[in-house]
């Protein structure tokens, strides 16, 4: 069988005066290393992205994180009272893209921004800052630690019984890392809850009467993917999904 073909978004960046469309590694080596996808790039082009091509090439899309924030407006949140990063070419790139994929039945795995986007390009919104919400856990890392610290698990999660982690889960309360500020506050149209932290926040969500495999979660499973049994899950059953459409694709 030929390796699928899978998207990954990018964020637009200007360090030092230069334009970069990029994203960090460890999204790339999780495709290569966990489901032995073939990673596309996917530039935050706005609508100059040939978006009818894109979905004719790829098997499967997974949106990453990114330290940069959703532009309130586009979920008609109120303007943030300290000046955050946002990626406005990003926004303009994803939020139209996520319901041509799911239209399409192309398998998307959705992590951290990409669950606050996929959350917000079906309707949803967000809390800007989560650990002021009143009886909500800080949910951030702390910046004082090494890299490998921060991304350690801090808290458990309930996963809905017979809901997509239900069911390719052993573990019905597994323990996840942290590194987000930002969480979904009204889920969106369409999207059931997948599982939820201790303080009632949704932690993952899927997309309802979807004939494939479509989750988003706000941890980050690619993290050291292959030590981590409940994230080596997720993206085995995120790569079944995509072989299969790739097989589907070539028979056609």
């Amino acid at each position: 069988m030929s390796r699928p073909v899978i998207g990954i978004s990018t964020c637009f960046e200007e360090p030092g005066g230069l334009h970069y469309y990029r994203t960090a590694a460890k999204y790339v080596q999780a495709v290569v290393n966990s489901i032995d996808g073939l990673p596309l790039l996917i530039p935050a082009l706005g609508n100059n992205l040939h978006r009818k091509k894109l979905l004719q090439t790829i098997n499967g899309l997974l949106l990453t994180g990114s330290h940069s924030d959703i532009e309130p407006h586009q979920y008609n949140g109120h303007a943030s009272a300290e000046k955050n990063k946002y990626d406005p070419r990003r926004d303009a790139t994803i939020l139209p893209l996520i319901p041509e994929v799911v239209e399409a039945e192309i398998p998307i795995l959705a992590i951290c921004r990409g669950c606050q986007e996929m959350n917000v390009a079906f309707g949803g919104s967000l809390h800007q800052k989560v650990h002021e919400v009143p009886g909500m856990m800080d949910h951030r890392e702390d910046p004082s630690l090494d890299i490998n610290e921060q991304y350690k698990c801090t808290h458990s999660i309930a996963l809905t019984k017979n809901g997509v982690l239900d069911q390719i889960s052993d573990d019905k309360s597994p323990l996840v890392n942290s590194l987000h500020q930002q969480g979904i506050d009204r889920l969106g149209e369409g999207l059931e809850t997948e599982a939820v932290a201790p303080d009632g926040l949704i932690e993952a969500f899927s997309v309802k009467d979807t004939k494939t495999f479509a989750l988003a979660v706000q941890w980050h499973p690619e993290w050291k993917v292959l030590e981590n049994l409940f994230y080596k899950t997720i993206f085995i059953a995120f790569g079944a999904a995509c072989k299969n459409r790739a097989k589907i694709i070539n028979k056609g």
